[in-house]
C-alpha cells in the first residue's frame, strides 16, 4: 500500500484536517519533476568542483579543505524556529530559506518549502493545542482522583473522619473534609508520592477548594465507575495524540526523502532535524503521561493486575470471524430456497384464487409483515453500515459505542437472515387457505406459529446471557428505555437517532397492536377478529402510531430547553405538524372502513380535506428538514454548488439522486389519503405494506447522509472524543 493511503487509512477521521496534506506537497513534488524533465540539458553537466585549481596533494598549514566550501556550497535550505507576539508567551512558528532561488527551476522548488512550511506549522499548533488540553485535563484528572482516594479511605474507614466538621454540613447530610490530610497514592520508581487534600475552613479563599464528600459505599461505586471511565477514555486521547505525531513526523520524513530524490540535494536532514526539535517531535509528556495513567489505572482500577487493566486501557481489536460470514450465506440461502418453495406452493394450489385468501390477508398476512419490516430495517442498517466504514464516516463514535462493542455490517447481516429464514418458514407453515373439514378450523398448533416467532425475537432481545451479541442488544434496550421516558433523560445521538428510526416504523406498531387483539380477543382458530369493531382497539389505533414522534418531540423540547437553540424549538412543530397528519390520516383509514365503498368522496367527517391538508404541511416540512438540516445540503454559496462544502462520496450526482428520490418516497404518505389504498390484484393490506417497506428505504436513505453530516460538523470541530462528566465538585471560596 502506498503511504498516501496508509496515511489516509490511519488517521483520526475527525482530525483528517489538521494531518499533513501529504498528496497536496507530493503533487507540487511532481510539478517539480516535469519542470526537471522539460529543462534538462543536452549535455553531461560537470560539477564545479572539477573546474576548480588544483592544490596539491597535501595540506599545508592551517588551510581550510574545499570539503567544507563544498558542503557550504551545496546546501540547499536554511531552518529556522521563530517567536510569534514577542517573547514569552507567544507562540513559535517555523520557517525555511531556500538557498538555491537562482538555480534553474528555484522558483517551483520555493513554492514547495512554502507549503512544506504551512503544514508544518499547521500541523504544530495543531498538535501543541491539543497537548496543552490534555495537560489542562490531566490535573483536573489528579484533583478528581485525589478525592476518589480519601473518600475510599472515609468510607473504609469512618471513624476516623474530623470531629471538628462542620455542624451545619452534618445536618445537610454532608461533611466537609476540613483538616489536611495525606494520602498515599503509590508512586513509581522507588518513591512516595503523596497527595495534600488542603481542605481547612481557615485557609485563604483564594487558595482553597472545598470539596463535597458524601460518606456512601453506593455513591462510591458510582464515582469508582465514573472515574474508570475517565481514564479509559482519558488514555484513548493519549494514544491518538501519540499515533497523530508519528504519523505526522514520518510523512514529513517521506516528503522530504521524496525530495531529496528528485533534486538530488540533501536538504531532508537538515528539515527533519528541525521537525525533530519542534513540539511535535518531542512526544515526551505524552509518554510519561501514558505510564503514570497505565500505572494508576492498574493500581486502582484493577487491584494490582496489570494484564486486566491494560486490557481495559488497550482493547484488541474485535477479529471478524469467517463463521459470521458462512452462517450469513446459509441463512441467506435458507431463504431463497424458502421464497422459491412458497411461490412454488402458491402457483400449484391456486392460493391467490382460494375463498380464504381474504381472511389470510386480514388475519395472518398482518402478522407476519412485522418481520417482513424488521428484517428490511436491519438490511439497510447492514448497508449504511458497509457504506459508513468505506467511507470513514466514524458512526461508533457518534453513536457513542464502547471499544469492541460495535457491531459490523456482517453481524447484522447475520442477525437479519436468520431472521429472514425463520420468518419464511413460518410463512410457508401457515399457507393453508381453507379449513379442515373435519374440525372447522386451521389448526391450533399452525395458527400459533407466528406468535411463537414473536416470543422467539422478544427472548433473544432481552436475553440476560452473553450471546449473540449482549453488549449491543443491552445498549440498545437503554437507548429505547430512554427514549419511552423522554424528556426526563439528557438526549444522547443514538437515542435521537433510534427515535428516528421508530417513527418509519408505524406499520410494525400497528402490526403488535393486532398481535394483541388477534390473540387475546380474536378467534385466530377461525381466522376470524373483531378489532375493527372494538372501541379499545380503535383509541390505540389512533395513539400507537402517535408515540414514536411524541418521543421525538419530547427529545426536542429538552434539548431547546438545555441548548437554548431554537433549532429545536422549530424541529419540535415538525413533529407537532407530522402527528397532526398521522391522526387526521388515522381517522380518515376508520372513516372511510364505516362507509360503503372505497371512494373518498363518501368519506364522513371531512376527514379526507383535513387529512390532505395536514399531510401536506407535514409532508412539505419533513422534506425540508431532511434535505436542509439533517442532511446540510441545498447551500447556494457553497464550494459544491446546491450542496456542501464537504462531500465524502466523490459522485455529487449520488446527492442529488438521494435528494429525489427522498422527495418522492415522502409522497407515498399521500397515497392513504388519495384514497390509492385499492389496485387491480392487489389486496389493501399488501398495498399498505408496500408504502410501508417504501417509508423505510427512505429512512435507509436517510440514514447514510444523516450521519454522514454528523461526522463532517465533528471533521469541522476536530471532535473526536466525547466529554467524561466527573464524579466530584470543587467551588473555589465557597461554602457548599
Amino acid at each position: 500500500m502506498k503511504f498516501g493511503k496508509e496515511l489516509q487509512a490511519q488517521q483520526v477521521p475527525e482530525w483528517q484536517d489538521a494531518y499533513m496534506n501529504y498528496n497536496f506537497l507530493k503533487k507540487l513534488l511532481k510539478d517539480v519533476t516535469h519542470f526537471k524533465q522539460q529543462h534538462k540539458p543536452a549535455g553531461l553537466a560537470r560539477r564545479v568542483s572539477l573546474y576548480r585549481a588544483f592544490s596539491g596533494l597535501t595540506c599545508r598549514g592551517n588551510e581550510v579543505s574545499d570539503t567544507d566550501d563544498e558542503e557550504e556550497e551545496e546546501k540547499a535550505i536554511l531552518v529556522s524556529e521563530i517567536q510569534e507576539n514577542g517573547c514569552g508567551g507567544g507562540g513559535r512558528s517555523y520557517q525555511t530559506m531556500f538557498l538555491r532561488c537562482s538555480d534553474e527551476g528555484g522558483e517551483v522548488e520555493l513554492l514547495f518549502f512554502k507549503a512544506l512550511d504551512d503544514e508544518l506549522n499547521k500541523v504544530v499548533r495543531f498538535h501543541k493545542a491539543k497537548l496543552d488540553q490534555i495537560l489542562d485535563e490531566a490535573q483536573e484528572l489528579s484533583r478528581q482522583m485525589d478525592a476518589l482516594i480519601a473518600l475510599r479511605a472515609k468510607v473504609d474507614n469512618p471513624l476516623s473522619a474530623s470531629t471538628a466538621a462542620d455542624s451545619n454540613a452534618r445536618r445537610s447530610g454532608r461533611v466537609h473534609m476540613d483538616v489536611i490530610q495525606e494520602v498515599e497514592m503509590g508512586g513509581g520508581e522507588g518513591a512516595e508520592d503523596h497527595v495534600m487534600i488542603n481542605l481547612a475552613p481557615d485557609a485563604p479563599p483564594e487558595s482553597t477548594s472545598k470539596l463535597v464528600l458524601s460518606y456512601n459505599k453506593g455513591e462510591l461505586r458510582r464515582a469508582e465507575q465514573v472515574m474508570s471511565h475517565a481514564f479509559i477514555e482519558f488514555h484513548k486521547r493519549l494514544r491518538l495524540l501519540k499515533s497523530y505525531s508519528f504519523l505526522n513526523i514520518l510523512a514529513f520524513s517521506k516528503i522530504m526523502k521524496k525530495y531529496d530524490k528528485i533534486t538530488s540535494r540533501s536538504a531532508g536532514k537538515d528539515y527533519m532535524e528541525m521537525v525533530e526539535r519542534s513540539d511535535l517531535g518531542n512526544s515526551d509528556k505524552i509518554t510519561k503521561l501514558m505510564e503514570r495513567v497505565e500505572s494508576t489505572f492498574i493500581k486502582h482500577f484493577s487491584n494490582g493486575n496489570r494484564r486486566k487493566g491494560m486490557k481495559t486501557l488497550r482493547p484488541t481489536a474485535v477479529r471478524e470471524r469467517h463463521r459470521v460470514s458462512w452462517f450469513s450465506g446459509a441463512f441467506a440461502g435458507f431463504s431463497v430456497a424458502l421464497i422459491f418453495g412458497i411461490v412454488t406452493a402458491i402457483l400449484a394450489r391456486n392460493l391467490l384464487n382460494s375463498p380464504g385468501r381474504t381472511k389470510y390477508m386480514n388475519n395472518i398476512f398482518p402478522l407476519y409483515s412485522f418481520f417482513g419490516y424488521i428484517f428490511l430495517h436491519m438490511l439497510l442498517l447492514s448497508a449504511n453500515i458497509y457504506f459508513w466504514r468505506r467511507y470513514r464516516v466514524n458512526y461508533s463514535f457518534i453513536f457513542g459505542f464502547k471499544r469492541g462493542v460495535e457491531i459490523g455490517y456482517r453481524e447484522v447481516l447475520l442477525l437479519s437472515s436468520a431472521l429472514s429464514a425463520l420468518t419464511l418458514s413460518g410463512v410457508l407453515a401457515n399457507l393453508d387457505m381453507e379449513m379442515d373439514p373435519k374440525t372447522k378450523d386451521y389448526g391450533k398448533f399452525t395458527e400459533l406459529v407466528p406468535l411463537g416467532l414473536l416470543l422467539v425475537v422478544v427472548m433473544v432481545t432481552f436475553c440476560p446471557f452473553n450471546i449473540l451479541y449482549r453488549p449491543i442488544r443491552f445498549f440498545i434496550i437503554a437507548s429505547a428505555f430512554r427514549c419511552v421516558c423522554a424528556p426526563l433523560y439528557k438526549v444522547t445521538m443514538e437515542d435521537n437517532f433510534l427515535a428516528d428510526q421508530l417513527t418509519s416504523q408505524v406499520q410494525a406498531l400497528r402490526s403488535l397492536l393486532f398481535y394483541g387483539c388477534y390473540y387475546g380477543w380474536g378467534d385466530f382458530v377461525r381466522r376470524s377478529n373483531s378489532c375493527a369493531q372494538s372501541e379499545v382497539y380503535k383509541m390505540f389505533y389512533f395513539i400507537v402510531p402517535v408515540i414514536p414522534y411524541w418521543w421525538r418531540f419530547a427529545q426536542c423540547v429538552r434539548r431547546m430547553v438545555e441548548e437554548k437553540d431554537k433549532k429545536h424549538f422549530f424541529n419540535g412543530l415538525k413533529y407537532l405538524s407530522t402527528i397532526a397528519a398521522v391522526v387526521m390520516r388515522t381517522g380518515q383509514d376508520l372513516s372511510r372502513r364505516r362507509a360503503t365503498g372505497l371512494n373518498p368522496q363518501q368519506d364522513e367527517g371531512g376527514w379526507f380535506l383535513m387529512a390532505a391538508i395536514s399531510s401536506g404541511v407535514a409532508t412539505a416540512l419533513n422534506t425540508y428538514w431532511d434535505i436542509v438540516v439533517d442532511w446540510g445540503l441545498l447551500r447556494r454559496n457553497s464550494r459544491h454548488p446546491w450542496l456542501r462544502d464537504k462531500l465524502l462520496v466523490s459522485k455529487k450526482s449520488a446527492y442529488f439522486v438521494a435528494i429525489i428520490l427522498n422527495v418522492l418516497l415522502r409522497l407515498a404518505w399521500m397515497q392513504s389519503v388519495m384514497g390509492f389504498t385499492q389496485a387491480p390484484f392487489v389486496h389493501r393490506k399488501a398495498l399498505t405494506a408496500l408504502v410501508a417497506c417504501l417509508e423505510i428505504i427512505r429512512r435507509g436513505i436517510w440514514n447514510f447522509f444523516r450521519l454522514e453530516n454528523e461526522h463532517l460538523n465533528n471533521v469541522g470541530k476536530y471532535r473526536a472524543f466525547k466529554a467524561v462528566p466527573l464524579p466530584f465538585c470543587y467551588e473555589q471560596g465557597k461554602e457548599v
